[in-house]
């Protein structure tokens, strides 16, 4: 039989739906959208249902994102935070508790549906399983919502007949049972439980009475708008902080290999401290990474900054504060002032106004470059004197002592030497005892003893007792065991004592607590509680993948294969005859310099490095050079450290000789004579519609702008109506739509990709850093950077937490006979052992590129030689623990928070 209701003449929620659900076996329903209000109505009738309920709904999910069950969840839980439920359920606490426990008791089931599959789902339907057994069924424009039940004007016909009941049932179940129906995420049911135990903080100095990390960034973009933090993150973060709150502060290397997240580490840390005190936070990057961690401290963390670009500081805005000479570097805007590197390298005048302040915490990215300037003059075995440090090493020791935090952040803390990671802690032990001990020390005074001792070089036999010297200073911290509480407290040492006393060991020699001391001797001392284990943080990939998280029983990480291409002889390009004559014009080019100029080695091999991008590069460089010489740096298609690079050189070589300017021209020649396709464009071509690698979705990666702006032109020409992403630095970022370029921020590209509307990224290594490209399956790296460290950064973009494809492609072009692969040829056989052993390639065999470019391929091989063989502190470093962030309930006012960190230097 057939019952007509309308809210004009009832009220739903009480004359329908209170009745029937009452006491209810079973409830399915068709509920239209879904968004957070979808749920307002459950905890009230749907709590009085016997048996279980199901709703589905439609939802913005696409159907890439529910191809695997990853992408689902993840796509779930961004279409969840972009609704921002932490603002539309305030004051919804008891609410959210009932219906957080019918999910999680599983009576309430809900399933989503991307919009795509089906269009919008705009009919509303139910069945109900009455408490007698027998069934009604009813239409209606009514959603699941509490103001369509309780306020807006609706209508709803029920039914009772077997037909209808039917007919309403094969609905549902059409949706319910569809491949394209995903339930709703964990991640969902356990942000309701959140969201319905939240309280806010609205002071700062309220939150600094408790200071926990967990409330800044619970609800900071790197959880609302991206997946979160790893465990290994949350645990340095933790860390640096808990330290940092002690008197003698936070003093750490962050060594983790590229594409684990330092930066935001770094960052989440900077802010912690930023929070907790009053005075400035400097971080210290190379220029090339400038304004890439501005971008990542707003977009992760929102988190206000300031970069100084040598004349003037610009913050998160890009509003620009006028210059007032050298000394403006002191009136930074912000709480978080991020300066160049090469200022400092420079000896920039700014070098002694930094040097007058003081610091709650100093940051240093790529700590590696702070380094001594000579080695194997046996003074590599020995405190590096000041006039064999370079720049940046000095200044870091003298700003050292003029903050109460530090963290270092390299992915290879050594490069070549073991002594290069003793002088990043002796950095860090600049008025410090917590980390080398006092002056007197034999871990701060005895460099190539400590090292020996930590590789097993050298060991104590058990009648020396000099190692007495080795416990004591620094005498290891309460919390890292309880045989080193216990001897504090019986010592009668404060946390921030770190030296041991003679007279305090003899004063324990009549307590058991001497025996501890021994046992604390004999138990692999030197080994397991060094200070390089205790301020040096190492996770590697394989050890996160492969190590078992007690708590959940599964890996820390989840394992993203990878498949590389491009490796084997057979794969790499052959020369068409042209090009092959091109390039040897390139080489002889090179060779010209080379005789008549003793440094430049960037210049001389610059036309070759272009040239093995793509042809249109090599061209535009050899135009340039014979144009204007003197002009070159100006060009918008190098990146910033190339530029550096090129200012540097053009000088010592002046002019182009006649017989240079001849080369030039016949090369030039050469590649205009011919009108064939690009042999690299050709096989990114074959590789995205052939192999289909356009399927997966892919990023495009290239040293240079022209490059990678031939190819997306031309790559938007060849897949009619594909738009094609160009990603690059400064305002040079657009998509292209059948050959016409259209300007769009790097934010815009970076959604685009994400809701899959680009399926094609084509990039400089403007994109190699701070890029999530978590829904893109496969990269191609058209050239192949000489500084080996690009090559792990880039990989970093789509082999990352989140990554929908249990294994990504890689190709890696080069051509045969080139310089890369020459040096591929050179390095195939040590590549992979070296980067097994430092989790990345050393920058320092970027110069091989250049020997080998050069032909000085002894010199190269000298270069390979002295990498290490054995890496001295392999498997020393994996810290990593379980830190419930996610649970958090308390969080910090975001208008407080922001408002501290907007202020700026005193």
């Amino acid at each position: 039989m057939i019952y007509r209701y309308s809210s004009r003449r009832q009220k739903l929620d009480k004359t329908f739906l209170d009745e029937k659900l009452r006491g209810a076996l079973a409830y399915d329903r068709i509920a239209g959208y879904f968004s957070s209000s979808i749920l307002e109505i459950a905890g009230e009738a749907i709590e009085s249902v016997e048996g279980i309920v199901r709703v589905v709904c439609n939802s913005e999910l696409s159907i890439e994102d529910v191809k695997t069950a990853k992408a689902a969840k993840e796509a779930q839980r961004r279409e969840w935070c972009e609704s921002e439920p932490e603002k539309k359920l305030i004051g919804a606490g008891l609410r959210l508790e009932k219906l957080y426990n019918l999910l999680k008791s599983g009576k309430l089931q809900i399933k989503v549906i991307p919009n795509d599959v089906f269009g919008l789902i705009h009919g509303k339907a139910g069945v109900i399983t009455l408490k007698d057994g027998r069934k009604t069924s009813f239409i209606g424009s009514v959603n699941e919502t509490a103001s369509a039940w309780k306020l807006n004007y609706e209508i709803l016909w029920e039914d009772d007949s077997k037909e209808a009941v039917d007919w309403v049932q094969e609905e549902f179940d059409f949706f319910w049972n569809s491949q394209y129906a995903i339930p709703l995420s964990d991640f969902i049911i356990e942000d309701i439980k959140r969201l319905a135990q939240r309280k806010v903080i609205y002071s700062i100095e309220e939150w600094r009475k408790n200071a926990e990390p967990a409330s800044t960034v619970i609800e900071s973009p790197v959880y609302r708008k991206e997946l979160g933090l790893w465990e290994h993150q949350k645990y340095f973060i933790n860390l640096a902080f808990e330290d940092h709150k002690k008197s003698y502060g936070a003093r750490y290397v962050l060594a983790d290999m590229v594409g684990l997240g330092k930066t935001v580490q770094l960052a989440m840390a900077a802010q912690l401290m930023a929070l907790y005190g009053d005075n400035p936070i400097l971080i210290i990057v190379p220029k090339t990474l400038l304004w890439q961690w501005q971008d990542e401290l707003y977009n992760l963390l929102d988190m206000p900054s300031a970069v100084w670009t040598g004349r003037e500081w610009v913050d998160e805005n890009g509003l620009k504060y006028p210059s007032n000479g050298d000394i403006s570097i002191k009136k930074c805007p912000r709480r978080i002032g991020i300066v160049s590197q090469g200022l400092i390298t420079s000896n920039s005048p700014i070098v002694d106004y930094l040097l007058s302040m003081e610091y709650e915490c100093v940051i240093v990215d790529e700590a590696h470059r702070a380094r001594r300037k000579k080695y194997n003059q046996g003074n590599d075995k020995t405190v590096a004197h000041e006039s064999n440090q370079n720049n940046l090493m000095r200044f870091l020791m003298d700003i050292s002592k003029r903050t109460k935090s530090m963290l270092l952040a390299t992915a290879t803390p050594v490069q070549l030497h073991p002594i290069e990671a003793w002088d990043l802690l002796e950095i860090l032990s600049q008025k410090n005892d917590s980390v080398l001990g006092s002056k007197f020390s034999k871990w701060r005074t005895q460099p190539e003893k400590a090292l020996n001792l930590l590789l097993g070089k050298e060991k104590f036999n058990e009648f020396d007792m000099s190692i007495i010297d080795w416990v004591r200073d620094p005498f290891p911290p309460a919390n890292e065991d309880i045989n080193f509480s216990l001897v504090r407290r019986r010592a009668d040492m404060k946390d921030d004592e770190f030296v041991l006393s003679h007279e305090a060991i003899e004063g324990l020699k009549t307590t058991p607590d001497y025996r501890r001391l021994g046992r604390i001797i004999e138990n692999n001392f030197i080994e397991f509680h060094n200070p390089f284990i205790r301020h040096i943080v190492r996770r590697t990939r394989d050890f996160l993948e492969n190590t078992i998280n007690p708590e959940t029983n599964e890996p820390y990480l989840k394992k993203v294969e990878v498949k590389l291409f491009g490796e084997r002889d057979d794969e790499a390009i052959v020369l068409p005859p042209y090009l092959k004559k091109a390039y040897g014009y390139a080489e002889e080019f090179s060779a010209l310099l080379q005789k008549r100029v003793k440094g430049g080695g960037f210049l001389k091999t610059l036309l070759l490095k272009r040239v093995g991008s793509t042809i249109i590069a090599g061209k535009n460089t050899a135009e340039k050079m014979l144009s204007n010489w003197n002009m070159l740096q100006t060009d918008d298609d190098y990146e910033d450290e190339d530029v550096d690079k090129i200012n540097e050189e053009k000088e010592e070589i002046k002019n182009l000789t006649a017989e240079e300017q001849d080369c030039l021209r016949k090369f030039i020649e050469c590649l205009e004579n011919n009108q064939a396709k690009d042999p690299k464009y050709e096989l990114v071509l074959k590789l995205l519609i052939n192999d289909k690698w356009i399927d997966r979705g892919c990023i495009i990666f290239s040293q240079y702008y022209d490059s990678a702006y031939f190819v997306a032109e031309n790559l938007s020409k060849d897949l009619k109506f594909e738009k094609i992403g160009l990603y690059a630095g400064g305002d040079k970022s657009g998509i292209f739509v059948d050959g016409v370029f259209e300007r769009r921020t790097k934010e815009e590209l970076k959604q685009m990709v994400r809701r899959h509307e680009l399926r094609v990224l084509v990039g400089t290594d403007a994109a190699s850093e701070g890029l999530n490209l978590q829904t893109l399956g496969s990269l191609i790296n058209l050239d192949l950077p000489w500084n080996p460290t690009r090559l792990e950064q880039r990989k970093g973009r789509i082999q990352r937490i989140g990554q929908i494809y249990d294994e990504v492609y890689i190709y890696n072009m080069r051509y045969k006979d080139s310089v890369e692969d020459r040096v591929h040829e050179l390095l195939s056989s040590r590549l992979e052992n070296i980067h097994n052993l430092f989790g990345q390639i050393p920058d320092i065999l970027e110069d091989v590129w250049v020997k080998v470019a050069l032909n000085e391929i002894e010199e190269a091989k000298h270069i390979i030689d002295a990498v290490p063989k054995q890496h001295p502190f392999e498997l020393r470093y994996n810290q990593v623990k379980r830190i419930d962030w996610e649970s958090c309930s308390t969080v910090l006012d975001s208008k407080e928070k922001k408002k501290c960190l907007m202020s700026g230097w005193k």
